[in-house]
């Protein structure tokens, strides 16, 4: 895969690079409803309609495949297999729908929010910001259909790619998912068209996707999928090319390619509530989790038993559990038992829990752990309270329980949220702090590497020191004139799997050893 999970400050230094200076300075402080109406007032102006037709055009620069094979055919999400050969590959121009039966016909123009939704209008028929170049029978198949996880696949695509019921909580229809290495790209899309288009929502039909006001723009189950995709599949080079490249051909920029971090500021990095109506604000600084708890199991008894489901990308179990208890509005009632997520990355900073008991008992704490190590404990009473645990600052992947070891107090629990590791992100942007000067000429050209051996394209001659850090911002590896042999590569020694960090100069390159 391309891109694990990695920290959003490095994409922010890395992606704000490629956006000309100045550009988002309006957007500048501000989040929640605010930062999303100034960011599409700034990608607004400048928008040049190029028509349905120019789409064709378009596509000869945007949706070119300079990342994978690198063979000049057409970049498609939907047959592209980033560590496999190929089905087949479209020549940009000779290869355009056209008529199609089977896959490998023609490529066609794919409208990730479909064309039906706003009626075929112009601009949004012709933004190529949201419409791809894809496989003229994959686009068929997807139809009109939103996006969400796949249960039973009643159609697969040539690279993985499904159409069949949805397993996504909230939404039981028919969906269709992408695999994992484009989860992030089709979700900064529709980001981005909620926001480029947010006056006209209300006008638009919402194909159960959309939603019909401003603010946050999507039905709350859509918003919840898409949030998880682009925080587990952060921006690639190929989706930075794409932008530079529509930018040129339409004249404006997609904001979440350029500064990933506006999602989070934007929407949270957790769920929202109400059928697609009304979300609360985000904090003026993200916060890596938040569970509302408003997509727990329905309460259909009073029994306590183990309660799982899934939100904003975050898995979670309560042993021991009933579901029919409220704070604010939802919330989980644990007896003997404990409230655990799966695990979580970018890591830990600060804790805040708010609780209850609820009937009978006395007072009491619940014990908070992180990775299964006690960090702090948590008061609870018959008043409801909010208690923030500070500087637990742990790094990396994080499971967080919060532990009930009274067999007759009954806690509720709502509105747990805790605050990303800041250390780690202080530590990425050191390795990321020089001017990043090289970083559209040089690119890794076989990622996951193999055999131990970084190739490299573009030009090395001159570069006096390359460096590979960990994603904690740890140096592995030093070499001085790594390319001093006219070599296009760089041996390295053996570093266990994961995601690295290659420091050439100015230029910062993310790579893979599986």
């Amino acid at each position: 895969m391309k891109k694990p999970l990695i920290i959003f400050a490095f994409l922010s230094l890395l992606a704000n690079a490629q956006a000309p200076s100045g550009y988002y300075n309006s957007a500048n402080g501000l989040s929640g409803a605010s930062l999303k109406t100034a960011l599409s007032s700034i990608i607004t102006n400048g928008h040049q309609d190029k028509g349905y037709n120019g789409l064709w055009t378009g596509y000869k620069t945007t949706d070119i495949d300079k990342n994978y094979e690198n063979d000049g055919s057409i970049l498609d999400i939907y047959s592209e297999k980033p560590t496999g050969t190929d089905p087949y590959k479209y020549i940009p121009g000779t290869n355009q729908c056209g008529t199609y039966s089977v896959e490998g016909n023609c490529y066609n123009r794919e409208h990730i929010v479909p064309q039906s939704l706003f009626n075929e209008s112009s601009p949004m028929v012709s933004d190529i910001h949201f419409i791809r170049a894809t496989d003229g029978k994959v686009n068929g198949m997807r139809s009109n259909y939103p996006f969400g996880k796949v249960g039973t696949a009643t159609f697969t695509s040539k690279n993985g790619s499904k159409l069949g019921n949805s397993i996504s909580s909230g939404y039981s229809g028919t969906v269709f998912e992408p695999i994992d290495e484009f989860k992030g790209d089709v979700a900064r899309m529709i980001f981005y068209f909620v926001t480029r288009y947010q006056s006209k929502l209300s006008t638009f039909s919402s194909g159960n996707m959309l939603g019909s006001s401003t603010f946050p723009g999507l039905q709350t189950w859509e918003l919840n999928v898409l949030l998880a995709w682009h925080n587990q599949d952060p921006v690639s080079q190929a989706e930075i090319n794409r932008n530079n490249a529509s930018y040129t051909f339409q004249g404006n920029r997609n904001p979440f390619i350029d500064n990933p971090n506006y999602v989070n500021l934007i929407w949270g990095s957790g769920s929202s509530t109400g059928g697609g109506g009304t979300t609360t604000p985000p904090p003026t600084s993200a916060g890596c989790a938040n569970e509302t708890f408003e997509t727990i199991p329905t309460a259909s008894s009073a029994s306590y038993l183990t309660r799982t489901w899934s939100n904003g990308g975050i898995s979670w179990t309560a042993t021991d559990a009933r579901t029919d208890q409220t704070i604010s509005t939802k919330a989980i009632t644990v007896r003997d038992g404990a409230l655990t997520s799966g695990s979580s990355a970018n890591g830990i900073g600060s804790l805040t829990v708010t609780k209850q008991l609820k009937f009978t008992g006395s007072n009491g704490t619940l014990t908070v752990k992180v990775n299964g190590t006690t960090v702090g404990t948590v008061p609870y009473s018959s008043n409801v309270t909010t208690t923030t645990i500070s500087n637990i600052n742990i790094s990396g992947n994080v499971a967080i329980t919060l532990e009930n070891n009274s067999s007759s107090n009954r806690v509720a629990i709502d509105n747990l949220s805790w605050t990303c590791y800041s250390g780690t992100s202080r530590q990425i942007q050191n390795v990321y702090s020089e001017p990043a000067s090289h970083q559209n000429e040089l690119q890794i050209s076989q990622n996951p590497i193999l055999n131990n051996e970084i190739f490299v394209k573009g030009e090395t001659k001159n570069i006096t020191k390359a460096e590979i850090y960990n994603l904690q911002g740890k140096m592995m590896q030093s070499f001085d004139q790594p390319f001093r042999n006219s070599r296009n590569s760089i041996r390295i020694k053996n570093l266990p799997s994961g995601v690295y960090i290659l420091k050439m100069d100015g230029a910062a390159l993310k790579f893979i050893i599986k």
